[in-house]
């Protein structure tokens, strides 16, 4: 049996975490609340979070330093609640390693329809007959299924849920064009209303960690009025 999602919602709104609370126990997902960062990051070292749904807008620090502190130490999937309708904010929060966000007011269920399909990016199955493929390209090796990267001295580097997918669409389609929208497909799997930048914020924290020099990017290449393309050939053990 598939365990239940274990959520971990971060607002220091009462109303917000009673009605979530309530709501996601309601459809079978465990809940734990923390109201700031002082009480997140011990309830994350004590229990097996699937999954942090974290508001910007906290008393003391808040939700995008949380987010930076905790990309630092974990891949755990971030769903980020927002109140600015700006594109700004939703940038910001995919650069520092947010999976997702959702801008508020919002819809509790769509809320949970968000936690599944990051769950399932994350938790995907793969095939049979090969269990646990690993993907090498460059001085890279990407493991399927403990969903790691790793450089060719074993240094492993944190990715975000939505970021794994992205390089994952990449090593499965190598020295190929892909453009934005077939990107989207390849990591979303579903129809997704994303901004036109999310990939290429995306992208841009790729390249921050796989390339000698980001601002002159060897590995995944930009092709005028085309996508991207990773330029190496990719090997699969």
């Amino acid at each position: 049996m598939t365990p239940m999602p274990h959520v971990l919602i971060v607002d220091d709104d009462e109303d917000i975490l009673s009605l979530l609370t309530q709501f996601l126990q309601n459809h079978s997902c465990t809940v734990a609340v923390a109201r700031r960062g002082e009480e997140m990051f011990p309830l994350l070292e004590t229990q097996a979070v699937s999954v942090v749904i974290l508001d910007v807008m906290l008393q003391g620090e808040n939700g995008f330093d949380l987010c930076r502190r905790l990309r630092a130490r974990s891949s755990i999937p971030v769903i980020m609640l927002t109140a600015v309708r700006e594109h700004t904010d939703r940038i910001v929060g995919l650069e520092i390693g947010a999976d997702d966000y959702l801008t508020k007011p919002f819809n509790a269920r769509e809320l949970l329809a968000r936690i599944k399909a990051v769950l399932r990016r994350t938790e995907a199955p793969f095939p049979s007959q090969d269990p646990r493929p690993v993907l090498s390209f460059g001085r890279w090796r990407l493991d399927i299924a403990r969903r790691e990267l790793r450089s060719d001295d074993n240094t492993l580097v944190f990715l975000s849920a939505g970021e794994f997918d992205l390089l994952l669409a990449f090593a499965e389609h190598p020295q190929r064009v892909l453009t934005r929208d077939l990107l989207l497909d390849l990591t979303r799997g579903e129809a997704y209303a994303a901004f036109d930048r999310s990939i290429d914020v995306q992208i841009s924290r790729l390249r921050r960690k796989l390339e000698a020099d980001p601002k002159n990017p060897d590995l995944i290449r930009t092709v005028r009025n085309g996508g991207y393309i990773l330029t190496a050939p990719v090997l699969r053990r």
